[in-house]
């Protein structure tokens, strides 16, 4: 009986070691972005003080958006320093009028109807509730993709369990609802979905 018990406790131990410790290292793929990017260092040179002023919110307010490469060739339209990166930049996507294939941290499945006009203009939110200080990054993280569903980690956040986990860490649904609850707003099911 007590032979049993141990089996079982070392058992379900080395279940929950695997479940907790390595199932996260299979499930996501970790990816580089096109190049290296660095929020502080561009907010110091060019004095860019807001989010907005490289990510402007569209007119529906649907989708912050990334830089178009044409916002990035009114500095780096040649070289301005040697890094690899802005060589990159110039010579593959500045130059030939390509935009930049950034990895979307924050891409959200496609029944899901996010306004950031509404949740910053009307809501008055800040950008790094949602998106911590990732703009006062002096390098940008690896891109970690879920294998089976194609989202980025920062869906679900940074531990599995979520637990200890601060207030921007994670997109899921229920992540959405705390803060609409916090915040005393209702949305209701098609307020979010399509």
């Amino acid at each position: 009986m007590l032979r049993t018990l141990l089996v079982f406790v070392i058992g379900f131990g080395a279940a929950l070691a695997a479940g907790w410790g390595a199932f996260p290292r299979v499930l996501y793929s970790k990816k580089a972005q096109p190049f290296e990017y660095r929020h502080k260092t561009h907010a110091a040179k060019s004095g860019t003080s807001q989010c907005t002023d490289c990510h402007a919110i569209s007119s529906e307010g649907v989708f912050a958006g990334l830089p178009k490469t044409q916002s990035c060739a009114g500095c780096h339209g040649e070289p301005m320093g040697t890094s690899k990166a802005e060589a990159t930049l110039v010579n593959n996507f500045v130059k030939p009028g390509h935009e930049t294939p950034w990895l979307v941290y924050a891409r959200q499945p496609a029944n899901v109807r996010f306004s950031h006009a509404i949740h910053t203009q009307r809501g008055k939110l800040q950008c790094v509730e949602c998106h911590g200080t990732h703009g006062e990054s002096d390098a940008l993280r690896p891109y970690e993709e879920n294998r089976i569903s194609g989202y980025s980690r920062d869906i679900w956040g940074r531990s599995m369990s979520r637990l200890h986990r601060a207030k921007h860490e994670g997109m899921k649904m229920t992540d959405c609802e705390d803060c609409h609850r916090d915040h005393k707003v209702e949305a209701g099911c098609l307020g979010c979905h399509q």
